[in-house]
């Protein structure tokens, strides 16, 4: 796949993350050669924003890419983009932000979010455009700004998602792939098109929005002052790439139907890649775009890793900060199934396959023979079993499932391994080796240059490290633990809801505290 005689080309994946952007060069062998990153603040100015100064990310993507180039001894033949999704900022007509970059863990348009799901369109917007009507998608939150910044909304000549404002600043244009605009609730992903309705609904024209390209859209050129930041020639082509979550099934190697991605870091998601776009009949799960051919069809889950987190300073705060590996020891030493103890990891509310913002956390079936390592299990088994919820309902949306491929930080433990195996009910395996949505994006940019055939090659260049099987004994008894977990949700949405409602009237809920020194 090299050029005759030289270095195969590099291909830079830049991947514009929720606390990071990671810039990765990779050659069309699948090797890294360079990378480097650059973090930024996620503000939350009040309960339930969660916001991001987006010219700082800006300086973020500029400084990871030039440091990467910096120790390149070869020229980049491009630059190819992910994207953590569903982000919003409003511009005025001169392309400068008027808010901030408001993320996907903002929750300020719930009470947009639930009017809109409890109507019929709202099951038909989530068909149509492949997003669950919940407050982390675009639509809602400008239902938001028309009600509560309604001069704001008036002035904003654009609305746009992160990598749109940082491509229209490096390139000059401002287009949205269509991965990205799939996550809006704004495209029908039907006729790859702004929906007529949505738009509607939001308040909005088409013309307020950036144009609609493929993932594999090339912009010819860099601006003067994207060269300049980046340390690339102007002449260095940009590939628009597409979001995260998809480009980390392609990163991962999971292109093929049937093989699904799961991750677990801060939050976590399940994806398998289909043909066709289509979600299940009760709106469990999302579908974006990965081309125009192939689709991811899934969901993500709020509360991942962070509950491990909570659960060392609520339950181990002596253990102090980044004790995993104490706390996945101490997991190990209750049963399987905790001892009938069951908790719904709700801590930051819910996305799949509810997509609600009411739900909270809770351990139900607590008894007075329960100890500290039974909670901690508890607390790790929740997440797996709300991953296995997911998978059901991917499987609902009439989806094989034949291989399950995981990555993120939960992979280091092999408590998690067998865990997670043990609770989706199917092997598991573990690539090794690369960032999967900058390898993602990269892989995507070579198809879109015409570096490599296809997007196929994935699997070939994706190693898997270990493939954990599932403990017949411990499968049994979280299949039968599964639907108890389901049904509980369903039970106590009235006391999410009573909780809502008395919020105002009781103390303010209590900040994280730090563990100690």
């Amino acid at each position: 796949m090299g050029r005759s005689g030289g270095a195969p080309p590099v291909v830079i994946g830049v991947d514009i993350g929720t606390t990071s952007t990671k810039a990765v060069a990779y050659d069309t062998r699948g090797r890294q050669l360079a990378g480097n990153s650059a973090a930024y603040p996620l503000d939350e100015p009040q309960p339930g924003y969660a916001e991001q100064d987006p010219r700082r990310i800006l300086d973020a993507v500029r400084e990871s890419i030039r440091a990467t180039v910096a120790e390149l001894d070869r020229p980049v033949a491009g630059l190819s983009f992910s994207t953590a999704m569903h982000s919003l900022i409003g511009l005025d007509a001169g392309g400068d932000p008027l808010t901030p970059s408001i993320t996907w863990a903002d929750a300020r348009a719930s009470r947009q979010a639930e009017r809109l799901r409890a109507v019929p369109s709202g099951l038909a917007l989530h068909r149509r455009t492949g997003t669950p009507v919940h407050p982390m998608a675009p639509l809602p939150k400008l239902l938001w700004f028309a009600e509560q910044e309604p001069a704001l909304f008036e002035r904003a000549a654009h609305w746009v998602g992160i990598k749109e404002w940082v491509l229209l600043r490096l390139s000059g244009l401002l287009v949205t792939d269509h991965s990205v605009a799939s996550g809006t609730g704004l495209m029908d992903i039907h006729r790859l098109d702004w929906d007529t309705e949505a738009l509607a609904v939001a308040g909005i024209s088409g013309e307020q929005l950036p144009r609609l390209v493929s993932t594999t859209a090339v912009l010819p050129r860099l601006t003067p002052e994207g060269a300049d930041g980046t340390g690339l020639p102007e002449r260095t082509p940009v590939v628009v790439g597409a979001g995260d979550g998809p480009l980390a099934n392609l990163g991962l190697g999971a292109v093929q139907p049937g093989m699904v991605a799961c991750s677990i870091g801060t939050s976590g998601a399940m994806r398998v890649v289909v043909r066709r776009p289509g979600v299940d009949p009760l709106g469990g799960v999302f579908c974006y775009a990965l081309t125009e051919h192939r689709w991811v069809v899934g969901g993500a889950i709020n509360n991942g890793g962070l509950v491990l987190r909570w659960a060392g300073d609520a339950l181990a705060p002596e253990l102090g900060g980044h004790a995993e590996e104490e706390l996945v020891a101490l997991a190990a030493r209750a049963p399987v199934g905790s001892g009938g103890l069951i908790m719904l990891p709700y801590l930051l509310s819910e996305r799949a396959p509810h997509w609600s913002a009411l739900p909270r956390g809770a351990y139900v079936g607590l008894t007075h023979g329960h100890r500290r390592e039974h909670l901690v299990r508890a607390a790790m088994e929740g997440v797996c079993q709300q991953l296995a919820l997911v998978l059901a309902s991917v499987r609902s949306a009439g989806n094989e499932v034949n291989e399950v491929r995981a990555s993120g930080g939960f992979a280091r433990s092999g408590l998690w391994r067998q865990m997670l195996a043990d609770a989706l009910g199917v092997p598991v395996s573990f690539p090794t080796g690369h960032e999967g949505s900058s390898f993602g994006a990269a892989l995507l940019g070579m198809q879109a240059l015409g570096l490599i055939p296809s997007i196929d090659v994935a699997a070939d260049l994706v190693r898997i490290e270990e493939i954990v099987r599932p403990d017949p004994a411990a499968a049994a008894t979280y299949a039968t633990l599964l639907p108890l977990f389901a049904e509980l949700y369903d039970a106590l949405v009235p006391t999410y809801t009573s909780l809502r409602r008395l919020a105002p009237s009781l103390p303010p809920e209590p900040p994280p505290e730090p563990p100690p020194m």
